[in-house]
């Protein structure tokens, strides 16, 4: 695993009320009450049907490695506002809880507990902000680009969105989650080499200004790399100069080679119409194996505009608005306290509010998947931790919505969606690689979810349904808080 640990702890990326409502639970004598939080989500971006998780490996990176140096406690102690008791406790700090997840990659849905942490309260509070800005990030990023991969229909899709990221952390982990989202690789070199991504990249425009004639830049680079030569044919004029240089260069360097020009990219202008008149250069020159690979400022929407125009593009390198989510940046994902242990019992918890989305599902809970005779996704089921499901016989169910309609499950397995991830801190979880995660998200995708869930407007909702005995518990706590 590579580890984002090597050069620097992180331990300290928490918000500080998390230190002071644990030096709080410290002082009280209730920092070793357990306690349970949620993680999930509100909303799908982009009004879509769907979300995708990633980050769980970093998650663990960070947990495993939480601790606190001298440095850390020297700076906690300055701050005038922690006991010396707290700081030495804070000194010997190690993660004892409990964590149980979704595996990475599977695709979710809101009000679905993602994640649950299941530990004392200072462990389960110190974690809150690394575990929601590694989900968050993540899962944003790997939804995104699974829109893109979609609306390009099976042509390749890579991340070229490094240099717009927000910061170092963000290209490198947004590549990681781009790739699982179902991109072919990455232009971010680092990212590439922590995680084994394929990379790629070609040549900036001002590689052919450094030049004084275009050709003499392709005939350089044609010259340096025989064998994966893809021009940029847009620094002056892409069909009167670019694309008949590129040619030029395919018939006079690399054929003499025995090599073929393996694409050109196009990084401006319309292009639909320069990628289908391009084709018709290409073509006629007897280069119809030469791709065409299209960039600037690309997403979903832009390149379903493409295909609906019939442009004659091969590739898509992808940046600004795949690598920060553009349309919709921010993912959202809470962290909630469900339930709280007094004399030996969980008590379950809710939040309540004036918006009825905010909300939450008390109580500690477990989510399943619900699959018809086909293996199709139906529906997600909420059930109390530890109840039964009988499938012998019809399986009762309530819509958190239209309540009052009598439903029930016939015919249909259930997947528990969550695994056990820490044991009283220790990891019992194998964590896959990196290419299995995205293997498991096709897979759910072109097996299990409903193909009316994936559209980009108009989406069908997936229905997450509860039993009864979990819906009589969030009724009753609710009459009872009012």
């Amino acid at each position: 695993m590579s580890t984002q640990f090597q050069e620097r702890n992180i331990s300290m990326v928490m918000d500080m009320y998390e230190l002071t409502m644990s030096n709080g639970y410290f002082d009280r004598g209730y920092g070793d009450t357990l306690a349970a939080f949620d993680v999930f989500y509100r909303n799908n971006p982009d009004h879509a049907g769907y979300a995708i998780f990633a980050g769980l490996e970093q998650i663990v990176e960070y947990i495993q490695n939480l601790h606190f140096e001298e440095e850390d406690i020297e700076y906690l102690r300055a701050r005038k506002l922690f006991s010396e008791e707290f700081l030495e406790y804070l000194r010997n700090f190690r993660f004892r809880g409990d964590i149980y997840a979704m595996p990475e990659g599977t695709v979710m849905y809101p009000n679905e507990p993602i994640m649950t942490v299941v530990a004392p309260l200072i462990d389960a509070q110190l974690i809150e902000t690394t575990v929601l800005l590694e989900l968050n990030h993540q899962s944003l990023i790997a939804t995104k680009t699974n829109r893109i991969v979609q609306a390009a229909g099976g042509k390749p899709v890579s991340d070229f969105g490094a240099r717009r990221a927000h910061n170092v952390d963000a290209a490198v982990y947004g590549a990681r989650a781009a790739y699982i989202g179902g991109a072919v690789g990455t232009a971010t070199v680092l990212a590439g080499k922590m995680f084994q991504i394929p990379i790629s990249g070609t040549m900036a425009h001002s590689w052919v200004m450094s030049f004084d004639q275009e050709f003499e830049a392709f005939q350089a680079y044609a010259q340096s790399y025989p064998d994966a030569t893809v021009l940029l044919v847009d620094t002056y004029d892409v069909l009167r100069s670019g694309v008949p240089n590129a040619i030029r260069t395919a018939k006079e360097i690399l054929e003499p080679l025995g090599k073929r020009l393996k694409g050109i990219r196009l990084d401006s202008g319309d292009l639909a119409y320069l990628s289908k008149e391009a084709r018709k250069m290409l073509d006629e020159a007897g280069l119809e194996d030469c791709m065409i690979v299209a960039s600037n400022s690309l997403d979903e929407y832009t390149i379903t505009s493409l295909n609906r125009q019939e442009a004659k593009i091969d590739s898509y390198g992808v940046g600004e608005k795949l690598i920060t989510s553009s349309t919709t940046p921010v993912f959202g994902a809470v962290y909630k306290l469900v339930a709280i242990q007094k004399e030996g019992k969980f008590v379950p918890k809710i939040k309540i509010s004036e918006t009825a989305e905010k909300i939450t599902n008390p109580g500690i809970k477990e989510i399943y998947r619900v699959y018809d005779k086909e293996g199709k996704a139906i529906a997600d089921y909420l059930t109390i931790k530890g109840e039964i499901i009988d499938t012998k016989h019809p399986v009762r169910y309530v819509d958190p919505v239209n309540y009052w309609k009598n439903r029930s499950f016939t015919d249909c397995t259930f997947k528990p969606l969550q695994q056990q991830i820490f044991q009283e801190g220790k990891l019992v979880y194998d964590l896959p690689g990196l290419k299995e995660i995205r293997d498991y998200v096709r897979h759910q995708l072109d097996h299990e979810i409903w193909k009316e869930e994936q559209r980009f407007e108009n989406s069908h909702p997936h229905y997450m349904d509860m039993s009864p005995d979990m819906f009589e518990l969030k009724m009753s706590l609710l009459h009872e808080e009012n």
